[in-house]
């Protein structure tokens, strides 16, 4: 992934219809010791949106490091990304193995969806989910490819990079494995239904037992009534 400097890192300050405030380390020594009491204090009173970010440009494939295809089908490369501070003609990119460029495309504002420029529409071999939907609270935009009848030599490390000019150039990247086989192993269930079994079992004596016991107490109760 890449990394970014530390002058990069910093808080971000909106108020209600202004353009956000974004403060470097450098300029916010004060501002940071105000943090306690802005985050006490009612922001939508105050007018202010406090959006606290390690990063401020984020990509993301999501948290399963390979997927799996079978040889001949289609496959969905996931790919998303945040940015607190907004977007402005965002640029993304997919690389295979690092170097190859596949697939080039833009986000325009939040208020689009991912377009891919003119050179990669016509492509075969890649393209955008066609149902791909705009960003629900205009921080996160998807930018997922599928690849097209997979082929062995498919398999690899597909990287996602994004660069947002709004945030100074910001860029980050995120990367997948892809792995196409002849067949998806089957997933061997033997283990978790003698799990289940064990388990419902126990619990079936332990109910056995507390309904034997409740029995027993009832008829000695019984019996003591009657002497």
């Amino acid at each position: 992934k890449s990394i970014r400097h530390p002058r990069d890192c910093g808080i971000v300050l909106k108020a209600f219809g202004s353009t956000p405030l974004q403060l470097y380390p450098k300029r916010a020594f004060f501002w940071l010791l105000l943090l306690p009491t802005l985050a006490s204090a009612p922001l939508s009173a105050a007018g202010l949106q406090l959006c606290s970010l390690a990063l401020g440009l984020e990509v993301s494939v999501g948290k399963v490091p390979v997927i799996y295809t079978r040889n001949g089908t289609d496959v969905l490369l996931p790919c998303t990304f945040t940015s607190c501070i907004g977007i402005e003609k965002a640029n993304f990119s997919w690389y295979r193995n690092h170097t190859e460029l596949i697939f080039k495309g833009v986000v325009k504002n939040k208020d689009s969806k991912p377009e891919p420029y003119p050179e990669f529409r016509e492509w075969f071999k890649y393209m955008m989910p066609p149902d791909i939907a705009l960003s629900k609270d205009n921080r996160e935009f998807n930018i997922s490819l599928i690849l097209l009848d997979a082929d062995f030599s498919d398999s690899g490390k597909y990287t996602c990079h994004v660069k947002n000019p709004k945030e100074k150039n910001a860029m980050h990247n995120d990367t997948i494995t892809l792995k196409v086989v002849v067949e998806l192993e089957k997933v061997d269930k033997t283990l978790t239904i003698i799990i289940v079994s064990v388990v419902g079992g126990v619990i079936g004596l332990l109910i056995l037992i507390m309904v034997v016991k409740k029995l027993t107490l009832f008829i000695l109760k019984k019996m003591r009534d009657k002497k």
